[in-house]
Formats: C-alpha cells, sequence, structure tokens
C-alpha cells in the first residue's frame, strides 16, 4: 500500500519514538513536508500522578522547539494545549479513541483548515492511535516510578538496573532531615491529623529540595535523605543544598504561624548538610530492592542531624561542605559523633 510519507512513519517507526516530544516534533515536521500548513502542534497525555493530571507537550513548526505544559487534577481538560495554540491560528483537535483518559492531538494552522486537510489531520490521528497507545503506557510508567523513586533514581531504574549489583559512586551534597520530638507528638495527636501534620512537613523540605535541583532519596518514619549529585562543580551542588534548605526553613515559619493559628504546637525540626562520595544503586533481597545511597558520607549526615538537640541549632553543616562554599558559615568546633571514627568539624548558618 503507497501510504503518504507521516503515515508511513506512523505505521513503521512511530511506535520505537523514544519520548513523547520527540512524537510530536517528528509527526509535525513529517506533517509539514507533506503540506499540512501547519504553526504548531500539541500532544496530550494523562497520566498517574498525585497532582498532575495531564502532561503536554507544545511544538512550534518554525523552530522545531518543543516544551512542556502541565494540567493539574481539577483543571479543565486540556487547557494548556487549547490556550497555546489557539495563539497560533486556527485550530485543529483530534482524540485519539473514544476513553476520556485517551491521548488529545491538536494543531495549529498558518491558516484555517480546509475541509481537505482537516479529513487528512484525522486520518493522521487514527494511524496515531496504535504508536501512541505504546508511548502513552511507557510515559505513564515512567510517571510514577518518578514519583515513588525519583527522577534520576527512576531512569536508572528504567534502563535496566535492576539487579544487586547495579550501583555507581557518585559525589553529592547530602541533606538529612527529621522533626524533633515526633514520637511523643505522635502519640497526642490523632493518627489522621499525624499523616496530614507530616505530609505538611514533606510538602515544604521534598518541595525545597527539588527546586534547587536535589532528589528525595526515601522518607524514614519522620525523616528525609536526600541528595544534590555534582553535575557541574562540587560548589554548585553545595549552594543548592544551602538555598534548600533556606527555602525549606521559610516555609516551616509559614507553617507554623499556619498551625499556632489553628491552636496547634510547632513543628522543631532539625537538617543537616554534608558532601562526600556514596554508593548509588540498588540494595536489598533477591526479589525486594531499593534504589538507595550508601557508604560513610550517608552515615555521617544522618550522625550530624542528631547532634542539632544537643547543640541547640536547626541546621548543621560538615567542613566538607563548608570548604565547597562561599556562604558566611558560624564555626561551631569539632564533635564526636557516634560510629565515626574522626571528629566532625561543624558549622551552623549566621540566622540559625
Amino acid at each position: 500500500m503507497d501510504l503518504p510519507a507521516h503515515l508511513a512513519w506512523l505505521v513503521d517507526e512511530a511506535s520505537a519514538s523514544s519520548s513523547p516530544e520527540q512524537f510530536i516534533a517528528e509527526l509535525g515536521r513529517q506533517l509539514l513536508a507533506d503540506g499540512l500548513p501547519l504553526a504548531g502542534g500539541a500532544l496530550t497525555l494523562s497520566i498517574p500522578h498525585p497532582i498532575i493530571a495531564r502532561r503536554t507537550w507544545l511544538w512550534r513548526a518554525g523552530t522545531g522547539a518543543v516544551i512542556e505544559a502541565l494540567d493539574f487534577a481539577g483543571s479543565s481538560l486540556n487547557k494548556a494545549a487549547g490556550e497555546w495554540l489557539a495563539g497560533l491560528g486556527p485550530t485543529y483537535e483530534g482524540k485519539i479513541g473514544r476513553g476520556s483518559d485517551n491521548p488529545i492531538m491538536g494543531w495549529a494552522g498558518s491558516h484555517s483548515f480546509t475541509p481537505s486537510e482537516t479529513e487528512r489531520l484525522d486520518e493522521a490521528a487514527r494511524f496515531a492511535a496504535a504508536p501512541l497507545a505504546a508511548l502513552t503506557a511507557r510515559t505513564a510508567l515512567t510517571t510514577l516510578l518518578e514519583a515513588y523513586l525519583g527522577k534520576r533514581s527512576a531512569a536508572q531504574v528504567q534502563a535496566g538496573a535492576l539487579g544487586r549489583n547495579n550501583g555507581e559512586t557518585i559525589r553529592a551534597a547530602l541533606l538529612c532531615a527529621d522533626l524533633r520530638d515526633f514520637t511523643a507528638l505522635s502519640e497526642a495527636t490523632d493518627p489522621s491529623l499525624m499523616i496530614a501534620t507530616l505530609d505538611a512537613w514533606f510538602d515544604r523540605i521534598a518541595g525545597a529540595v527539588h527546586a534547587f535541583g536535589g532528589e528525595v532519596l526515601k522518607f524514614i518514619g519522620d525523616g528525609v535523605l536526600a541528595i544534590f549529585p555534582v553535575t557541574g562543580t562540587p560548589a554548585e551542588a553545595c549552594e543548592a543544598s544551602l538555598r534548600a534548605v533556606a527555602a525549606a526553613r521559610a516555609g516551616m515559619v509559614h507553617l507554623d504561624a499556619t498551625r499556632q493559628a489553628q491552636g496547634l504546637v510547632p513543628l522543631p525540626f532539625g537538617v543537616a548538610l554534608h558532601f562526600g562520595e556514596m554508593l548509588w544503586g540498588n540494595i536489598g533481597a533477591a526479589d525486594r530492592l531499593d534504589f538507595t545511597a550508601i557508604g560513610p558520607a550517608v552515615n555521617l549526615v544522618s550522625r550530624l542531624e542528631g547532634l542539632c538537640k544537643s547543640l541547640g541549632h536547626r541546621v548543621l553543616i560538615s567542613g566538607a561542605l563548608a570548604a565547597e562554599t562561599t556562604t558566611r558559615l558560624v564555626p561551631l568546633g569539632e564533635h564526636r559523633l557516634r560510629g565515626i571514627a574522626d571528629p566532625c568539624t561543624v558549622f551552623t548558618l549566621p540566622t540559625d
């Protein structure tokens, strides 16, 4: 069968697309080459995520650039795509299949689409159903893994790092944080309210970590372990961790004010920062794995966080991280940490 080039691509090659952005950009390019008057395109996929309902990839014909937009739970269906395409020109929207969560593919034209052009776009939408079904499944899996593992760890797992011998040594700034007096608070608090309290705490600390390029490795009770891997210079990773701590502290000030207005107690916490090497990879039983980090650096940052209460500071910073930053810090001397052979030089922030 002699198919137009864009339909042949959808049949023979589209299912191997590496990502939604690659799919919409290549299909748009194929349609342009086949004479469709496109100014831009959009592909929207529904995804399983706690707060994001849909992800949309927006392609501009003039530059070939693709950007991503998000529709959050409760927002109008395909709002991001509709508003963006309407700004480029007359629009066409084709839903792939009949389900409410099926992919949506939209196009903007350099002029109004003729009936013949609309028919060709309808045909492309029908041919796109099969490759988009496979792409949607892969994207849903990626999103789900990222929600539970973090973006970098999820990428490693999807790339096939599934054995216990899969791991690599990386350098990173480490952040360890937890709430003070959590056991007493949990015993005096209704379980449902305690869960809401933990969620609010984790929102502040994890939100700050993600905002500055870090990744939460795990939540442990009321504690958080996060890393800021070195992707440029060590100083950049360390500065990012310090900015994340500043943002988290600001968020907790606001949360404590809200809690006090509700007649609830504030949430004291401690945070420790360290810089070093760790083994990042799979650990666990043969059939139940955890993708995490281990090593002396992880042990040290955990022990350092435990020193916050006795030293009377919310933020403690190791000498190893202090050596990588120009941020002004206050020295607190050397301290012995449980299980760590050498004493650790400790600093705090001037405002702590």
